[in-house]
């Protein structure tokens, strides 16, 4: 049983863990850096430990200072949350060996699926359809011409290890090939420390739809609906939605079943994400499967009723899913607005500093996930994520009204924000049809520049 948890993290999630922790009747202890001390995650905890200097290096990711911290304040579990160490299978084995129960799968399943060629590998086997590509890592430069001959260009070449669209570039012709590759290697080293890449096809213009799945230590597997993320800048993404635009029953069904089958073929258990790549035929891909609690959980929390982090909570104890896939039913539509500290105008600059004030909007079927208060100084040293504007409502069309209203009253003053920027976004014809891809985005903001340039700006 569970008494004191340790947060591994920071902002957002870290409060959003808290709160968890509080309904289950956990105490929770929180880590922060110098630049943090005034965060509202040290502020809120029933404990908090300073870890270090700014540095993601020597704090957040300093992981001797994290099991210490767990060591000195008697917490036996420690949720890492998303980002930082929360997909190191290393951490994750680091916690067990210290006799701290890791709130998320073990470091086999980690590892298997933080390695993305083996992970092809392994869905391939378990009958997931796999994106065509090689068979694993890339030895060399003929080896990638010839399978992107066989496959046919366009391709990417992306980094075994990698993720966040580090490590990945597009080759349209052959003599592209061997500069990209190691142009990738390259990244792929630098951001993860292991420089094998491995090559696929590009499903250009697809839509970019993940399943989420909780499972317990006994082996029950439950499939949550899907999120359509195909709203991306530079492979990050900006909005989300549940139910997807581009989904029917029996894509949802044949999604969802491989979703299920990719899990069990790793032995997985707590919580997971299955992202698929799907055609304009609704053909679906595997893509990559991430081994934690996603960013844009809460829209799935919204429209099947589930308390994600709850249940981690209650899978980390041994016990078995309060419920079946049966019991999972998926009402409404419910859309996430990721609301940063960057100036849109200004090419996404991040934009660190003061808050001078703030209000932000509520009222039936609207929830923001955030951690930034009036008067906190947003450190420059971090992710410029500062909310989760997240709306719920009967329908897709009302849920884009909601949300139309909901940014229209979101105030943040003292620092830019992409507020605006995503109002623009939810107003948009493309969206509002539901037909945008994952190539939307860069077109609509390439159509901003033109428009600007037209009218003399």
């Amino acid at each position: 049983m569970l008494k004191k948890v340790l947060i591994a993290n920071r902002g957002e999630i870290a409060v959003r863990i808290i709160r968890a922790c509080r309904e289950a009747g956990l105490q929770c202890v929180t880590v922060y850096s110098t630049a943090d001390r005034t965060a509202l995650h040290a502020e809120i905890a029933d404990e908090s430990v300073c870890i270090g200097p700014p540095s993601v290096q020597d704090s957040y990711l300093n992981m001797n200072a994290l099991i210490s911290a767990c060591q000195n304040t008697g917490a036996t579990a420690l949720h890492p949350g998303f980002g930082f160490l929360s997909e190191s299978a290393e951490f994750a084995q680091l916690c067990i060996d210290n006799g701290i129960t890791f709130i998320g799968p073990s470091p086999e399943s980690i590892s298997m699926l933080g390695d993305k060629a083996r992970a092809k590998e392994t869905m391939k086997a378990a009958g997931v359809p796999v994106i065509p590509g090689s068979d694993g890592a890339i030895s060399s430069v003929e080896e990638a011409k010839k399978i992107a001959a066989e496959i046919g260009y366009p391709v990417l070449v992306k980094a075994s290890a990698g993720g966040g669209g580090r490590g990945i570039r597009r080759i349209d012709r052959e003599d592209q090939l061997e500069e990209q590759m190691s142009v990738a290697k390259e990244e792929a080293k630098l951001f993860f420390g292991n420089d094998e890449v491995y090559l696929e096809k590009l499903i250009v213009g697809p839509h970019h739809v993940e399943i989420q799945i909780i499972a317990d230590q006994m082996g029950n597997t439950v499939a949550l609906g899907e999120r359509d993320c195909s709203m991306q800048r530079r492979n990050q993404k900006v909005l989300e939605e549940s139910p997807s635009p581009l989904m029917t029953p029996e894509l949802r069904k044949a999604m969802q079943e491989a979703a299920v089958r990719a899990a069990k073929a790793c032995g997985y258990y707590n919580a997971g994400t299955i992202e698929f790549l799907v055609d304009d035929d609704r053909n679906f891909y595997f893509m990559e499967m991430n081994t934690r609690i996603q960013v844009e959980h809460p829209v799935t929390e919204w429209v099947t009723g589930v308390d994600l982090v709850q249940t981690q909570l209650l899978v980390a104890q041994g016990k078995p899913l309060p419920f079946t896939q049966e019991d999972i039913q998926v009402r409404g539509h419910a859309i996430e607005c990721r609301i940063n500290a960057e100036n849109p105008e200004q090419g996404f600059r991040p934009s660190p500093g003061k808050i001078r004030s703030l209000h932000i909007p509520g009222g039936p079927g609207i929830r923001v996930d955030s951690a930034v208060y009036q008067g906190y100084t947003i450190p420059p040293y971090y992710d410029s994520m500062i909310a989760k504007l997240i709306v719920h409502a009967p329908t897709r069309s009302q849920a884009i009204m909601k949300m139309r209203w909901a940014l229209a009253e979101f105030i943040v003053d003292g620092i830019d924000s992409n507020i605006d920027f995503q109002l623009r976004l939810i107003k948009n014809k493309d969206f509002e049809a539901g037909t945008y891809d994952n190539t939307f985005l860069e077109k609509f903001l390439a159509d901003s520049k033109n428009g600007e340039k037209e009218n003399g700006k």
